[in-house]
């Protein structure tokens, strides 16, 4: 039975004190949702007004695309236990920072590092924690700019701070983790631990990397030619 089975059983139960018990949690959760997904709506239309900003000044949208997601119940106590945290909503606000999930995918690597800046500074985002992990690759080669922010969500009892974790990534860092997860979560054991195929991952990470760093020079040698024809023309 999962956590989410175990609260709908508790708030249907006869016994009068587990029917309470499970009322309670349930608003709880009700609560906790309405409050992650007005966060992720918070920092997805930031994200928007910068991206639609940037066009208009720069003529080029640094983000190609955004996804977001809130972590699912049995996702979250799963967590939890894994780190010897009490199974209950109340914990879930109080130790994790990831329940609220953004997604932003750029299309050159300068675009995550111009995005995380520009939505950092803004005056009601609290930056809680940056993790690089493309200037640092993790073991496997998974690369992405981590953040996790705290954004304020306004309420009729007043204001909430709410974690929302931000990975900024390129496209072809995007096409590598999804694939790769694909690969080591619905693969066999056999398969998971096989060293050759972490190899050959890896090597597709590196690859990826690399033909990142290629476009992001094409793209820059085009704006240099662009931006010199314009200051020619006057109009820099």
């Amino acid at each position: 039975m999962s956590r989410t089975d175990d609260i709908l059983f508790l708030s249907e139960s006869t016994d009068p004190e587990k029917r309470e018990l499970g009322i309670r949690q349930a608003q709880n959760y009700l609560e906790m949702v309405q409050l992650y997904n007005a966060a992720i709506r918070e920092v997805s239309t930031k994200l928007e007004i910068l991206d639609a900003e940037f066009s208009v000044r720069h003529d080029h949208n640094p983000i190609h695309h955004i996804d977001s997601r809130l972590k699912t119940v049995p996702s979250i106590f799963e967590k939890l236990r894994r780190k010897g945290y009490p199974a209950t909503i109340q914990s879930a606000r109080e130790n994790l920072h990831d329940i609220a999930g953004v997604r932003v995918i750029c299309s050159y690597v300068d675009d995550i590092y111009r995005i995380a800046e520009l939505l950092c500074a803004q005056d009601d985002v609290r930056l809680i924690r940056r993790t690089d992990y493309i200037k640092k690759p993790k073991e496997n080669g998974y690369r992405s700019l981590h953040l996790v922010i705290g954004i304020p969500v306004f309420l009729s009892r007043g204001s909430v701070s709410v974690p929302v974790e931000v990975q900024i990534r390129t496209i072809a860092m995007d096409f590598w983790a999804s694939l790769e997860h694909q690969i080591r979560y619905k693969s066999d054991a056999e398969t998971k631990n096989d060293v050759s195929l972490r190899a050959e991952l890896k090597a597709c990470a590196e690859e990826s990397a690399a033909l990142d760093a290629r476009m992001q020079a094409i793209y820059r040698r085009l704006e240099k030619n662009r931006n010199a024809a314009k200051e020619k023309a006057g109009e820099l």
